[in-house]
């Protein structure tokens, strides 16, 4: 099945909204970075420290301007600065966060870590190839 490049980058756009979201529900529960496997970061609230919450917000924006990159590489707006270059630097970033999808699979299979962790590395892998694959097509 052959995508256009716009389909994959509209779903690339969706991935990072999507993460997006994720990082502003760790601001308002923040019990849910212990789930998510960052445990210093819980702690790290726990004993009253900002500093997680401004390093999610910064997260925030990121994903969102990485979406808005992806809306407007598939055409929905307007050309941004450097577009494909920038697109090929998300795409290479979320690819470079799902290669832990090899040691999430031997951790899995050992036994010692859960599934969602396998999930939330192909889930970077695949907003990773969407965005290569929507630049470079």
């Amino acid at each position: 099945m052959n995508f256009p490049s716009s389909t994959l980058l509209l779903i690339g756009a969706m991935a990072s909204f999507g993460v997006t979201l994720l990082h502003i529900l760790l601001v308002f529960r923040p019990q849910l970075y212990r789930y998510f496997g960052a445990d210093e970061l819980a702690d790290m609230v726990e004993d009253g420290s900002s500093f997680t919450v401004l390093v999610t917000l910064g997260l925030v924006v990121m994903f969102a301007v990485w979406g808005i990159y992806g809306l407007s590489g598939a055409g929905v707006l307007d050309p941004l600065p450097l577009l494909d270059t920038v697109l090929i630097i998300i795409g290479g970033i979320y690819i470079l966060r799902g290669v832990m999808l090899l040691n999430d699979m031997v951790k899995l299979a050992q036994g010692t870590r859960p599934i969602r962790f396998a999930l939330l590395s192909i889930g970077a892998l695949s907003a990773g190839l969407l965005h290569l694959f929507g630049t470079l097509a």
